[in-house]
């Protein structure tokens, strides 16, 4: 049985039986506040939903434009990855009283992580040196034997600072990493609004791949990704469709390959990632809400 997908199925029968109905910034949702699942990363394991089909690929994708620090949608077109595009359109960025040029997304996650505060242009500006290179902390502290098992190696997406200037205000805004004894790297999420049926399965595989590549990156093994949920919800357009998931058995997580390492975290790309024996049913559509 994979007791740790369950958890995610558990959760969504949770919100369906005692979620409050709200209506919110983009439509009806029923939720819960406050949400915590656990998932192993051990033997190389990574959660992607089976219940589903994940677009890991789409996935991990964004998350090496996050660590490029890059905050233009253009670079995630070329690449086929599309769902940051109606959160980048002309019209959401003016409802948001900003004047960038289209797919121009703002301070948003990659300026967070790699130029925490630095004044912000446009997403054409070259800002090396700028702000604090949050990622690049993270990364000495884990590599450094004194400081790798510090209570203080976290990474801050939420920047009161520059909400404003934001396209859309980071959902999953902290992290929090944690070397035990045996050299294994746990990475806890804290995440202030979650969207069941898309943007969680989203989200877990994200920082899981982070995890991986990290323990990779830093000569750690991965152990464990937990994941709280502040507003935990389900668009009601959702609900139908999760149904369909509820009746669904979980196969076993794939394994990852971390194929190459590079002395430099910029330098890794989609090549240097290999999936094994992901076994899922099939695609369930919903509609995302921007």
């Amino acid at each position: 049985m994979n007791y740790d997908e369950n958890q995610y199925l558990q959760l969504i029968s949770n919100i369906l039986v005692n979620g409050e109905e709200i209506e919110g910034r983009n439509g009806k949702t029923r939720m819960i506040f406050g949400s915590q699942m656990r998932f192993s990363l051990e033997n190389n394991c990574i959660p992607f939903l089976t219940t589903k089909q994940l677009a890991w690929k789409t996935c991990l994708k964004e998350l090496l434009w996050f660590i490029s620090g890059s905050t233009n949608n253009k670079t995630l077109k070329q690449q086929n990855v599309h769902i940051w595009d109606a959160n980048g359109s002309k019209e959401f960025l003016e409802s948001r009283n900003l004047k960038y040029a289209e797919d121009d997304l703002g301070p948003v996650y990659g300026h967070q992580w790699r130029h925490y505060n630095a004044k912000y242009n446009d997403c054409f500006t070259d800002y090396t040196g700028q702000g604090v290179d949050q990622l690049n902390n993270v990364i000495e502290m884990l590599k450094d034997k004194n400081q790798r098992q510090s209570r203080r190696i976290i990474l801050n997406a939420w920047n009161p600072c520059q909400i404003d200037e934001m396209a859309l205000p980071p959902c999953h805004v902290l992290m929090q990493f944690n070397v035990n004894k045996n050299d294994e790297l746990s990475c806890i999420l804290y995440q202030r609004s979650g969207d069941i049926g898309l943007g969680v399965p989203f989200n877990i595989a994200s920082y899981s791949f982070l995890t991986h590549l990290l323990a990779h990156h830093c000569d750690l093994k991965a152990k464990e990704f937990i994941h709280f949920i502040g507003n935990t919800h389900i668009y009601n357009n959702h609900i139908e469709p999760l149904k369909i998931q509820l009746n669904r058995t979980p196969y076993p997580f794939p394994t990852l390959t971390i194929t190459n390492k590079h002395k430099n975290i910029n330098d890794y790309t989609f090549d240097d990632f290999t999936i094994n024996n992901y076994s899922y049913h099939d695609k369930i559509p919903m509609k995302m809400s921007a």
